[in-house]
């Protein structure tokens, strides 16, 4: 359904990047398959999302949030595929730092 980068604070901490980098779908199209760890954050907005991650390596598999109810998000980086189709969106750009860039003039762009 979208896949997006967002800026906040909170997602900078979580993936240890200067953003993250996701793509959503319904619920009922993503399945999850074996051992997760869940916790739960609220993201710079107050929104609160359950995170899944690997108990081995603690990589984010999926989260789902209380700001897009119904839908779950991957982490781009969880397909390994450097031809994953770019972010259409990407949000909390005044939390971006000046030395990155969401490329494409076709991204919403939201503050």
């Amino acid at each position: 359904m979208r896949i997006s980068v967002c800026h906040c604070l909170a997602c900078q901490q979580r993936t240890g990047g200067p953003f993250s980098a996701q793509a959503r779908w319904p619920d009922a199209q993503v399945t999850l398959d074996g051992e997760w760890k869940t916790f739960e954050a609220a993201g710079d907005s107050g929104a609160r999302a359950t995170f899944r991650f690997c108990p081995v390596c603690g990589s984010t598999v999926a989260f789902a949030g209380e700001g897009m109810p119904g839908m779950t998000a991957v982490p781009v980086g969880a397909f390994a595929d450097p031809s994953f189709p770019a972010p259409t969106v990407s949000v909390y750009e005044t939390r971006r730092h000046p030395w990155t860039a969401v490329l494409g003039d076709d991204v919403e762009r939201w503050d």
